[in-house]
């Protein structure tokens, strides 16, 4: 697992979040494809399998996953920056084909996990270039009370100090994550790819709730 995959796991034991994972993250190179709900997303996927991430610059300050997003090779973004994405891609390709597991949240925010906001594409291009596989990654969190808890969510104007909090008072908080299987990026169309990607993880958060 490495020493990032340990200290995750460590982590979340810290905050009282309970993990339960399903399926297995793809050998190198591939590209996780998650939705997105808090910071705590990051921590999760790296407990199953550490990757690199892409995230905003001013993660690796941030209490908890500031350690794992510094030690783990992050390809930073600069989201107020539109051609960043540009440059980022390029970076992500080159990760790829050096086989190394990337994960995207390719909704660009964090939604509150009662579902999950259009995906955007422009990431996505790295792994057609490079032939390289993408893998749903569906993120599901869970309380003793809600099938949905909202004390991880990092939406709107909740502080990181707020959210936080929330994260550690819940009662009996559980991390639910399950790897899809693999698909194909070769010469796919990259929006195409991206609704593909979304139906997966909406179908199976809708079908955790039936």
């Amino acid at each position: 697992m490495g020493h990032v995959g340990r200290w995750s796991a460590r982590m979340l034991r810290s905050l009282g979040i309970t993990l339960r994972a399903q399926g297995t993250v793809h050998s190198g190179p591939v590209l996780i494809v998650a939705n997105h709900i808090s910071w705590v997303d990051i921590l999760a996927i790296n407990a199953i399998h550490p990757a690199r991430f892409v995230s905003k610059a001013d993660v690796k300050h941030w209490p908890f996953i500031g350690y794992p997003v510094a030690s783990g090779g992050t390809l930073f973004i600069e989201r107020e920056r539109k051609r960043d994405a540009l440059r980022v891609v390029h970076q992500i390709a080159e990760a790829l084909k050096g086989g190394d597991i990337v994960a995207v949240f390719p909704e660009g925010t964090t939604s509150d996990g009662h579902g999950v906001l259009p995906f955007h594409a422009n990431l996505l291009q790295a792994a057609i270039a490079t032939e390289a596989p993408v893998q749903p990654l569906v993120l599901r969190y869970r309380d003793a009370h809600s099938a949905v808890s909202a004390a991880p969510a990092y939406v709107g104007d909740t502080s990181l100090v707020a959210s936080l909090w929330a994260t550690v008072t819940a009662d009996k908080l559980v991390a639910d994550v399950r790897v899809e299987n693999a698909q194909g990026a070769r010469h796919a169309d990259r929006r195409a790819l991206a609704e593909h990607l979304r139906e997966i993880i909406v179908g199976r958060l809708n079908e955790g709730r039936a």
